[in-house]
């Protein structure tokens, strides 16, 4: 009598390797309900991630992973640069160039002045806590005009808004729950405030619109009237936006 003993599928591992130009490139791999079709990102910052469906197998998505491989390395290359907050670094706040200056005080907060005709960020602190006191600070800026003009979109549309927090996203702007809950990136605080006003917009009107369907985009139209400003300026630097802060 002859046994059939059913295949083993391979387990789909959280992370994989692909050689690209001579140097490996870890790749993240995740399994969603929603997705389709095998999909491959790669974000602003961080691993590329490889989406499998719910009922995807890891052979096919490594072959998927091969097939892609010319353009995983086109993608790759394409990245935006990172830009750390370091004493003589430029950062932009609110769209305006300002530089990073370390002014060696242990005590006080973070503050916007001008030296020498030059618009300038006073960091206090040893230069090695400028990254974290900096990030610190400009997520209390963001927080600020983030709730402010949510809370105004959302007055406009005729919905609550119920808390408005930061996050470090490395792929999105903002999310918005069922329940009223709104996160944010507190990159937009470096954009110029348009593009800010507009991410608060869209984020407002998914508390009407759970979708991006034509009546949601008439939404954000309603409460933004120039939201296209925004939308465009996010699209075209955006990437470049991602890069602040993260490199050391």
């Amino acid at each position: 009598m002859n046994f059939l003993f059913p295949t083993r599928t391979p387990k789909v591992p959280a992370l994989t390797t692909l050689t690209l130009d001579g140097k490996p490139v870890e790749i993240t791999v995740k399994v969603s309900q929603r997705a389709r079709s095998y999909r491959l990102t790669v974000p602003h910052h961080g691993n590329p991630v490889l989406t499998l469906p719910r009922n995807g197998r890891w052979p096919e998505a490594e072959s998927f992973l091969e097939r892609h491989r010319g353009w995983l390395a086109a993608r790759i290359k394409r990245g935006a640069p990172s830009t750390a907050f370091a004493d003589g670094e430029m950062v932009p706040l609110r769209g305006v160039p300002h530089r990073i200056h370390a002014t060696g005080r242990l005590r006080g907060r973070v503050e916007a002045a001008e030296i020498d005709g030059e618009l300038s960020l006073l960091v206090p602190g040893e230069a090695a806590h400028i990254p974290r006191r900096l990030t610190e600070w400009l997520k209390s800026e963001a927080q600020r005009d983030l709730a402010e003009r949510s809370n105004l979109h959302a007055a406009t549309l005729g919905v609550e808004v119920k808390s408005v927090a930061m996050r470090s996203q490395s792929t999105r702007w903002g999310s918005c729950s069922s329940s009223g809950k709104l996160n944010y990136n507190w990159r937009l605080i470096l954009a110029p405030p348009f593009v800010l006003d507009y991410v608060a917009a869209h984020e407002v009107a998914h508390l009407v619109h759970m979708n991006h369907s034509p009546s949601f985009w008439r939404s954000v139209s309603q409460a933004l009237p120039d939201m296209e400003k925004g939308k465009a300026w996010l699209k075209a630097h955006g990437k470049v936006l991602m890069g602040y802060g993260l490199a050391e």
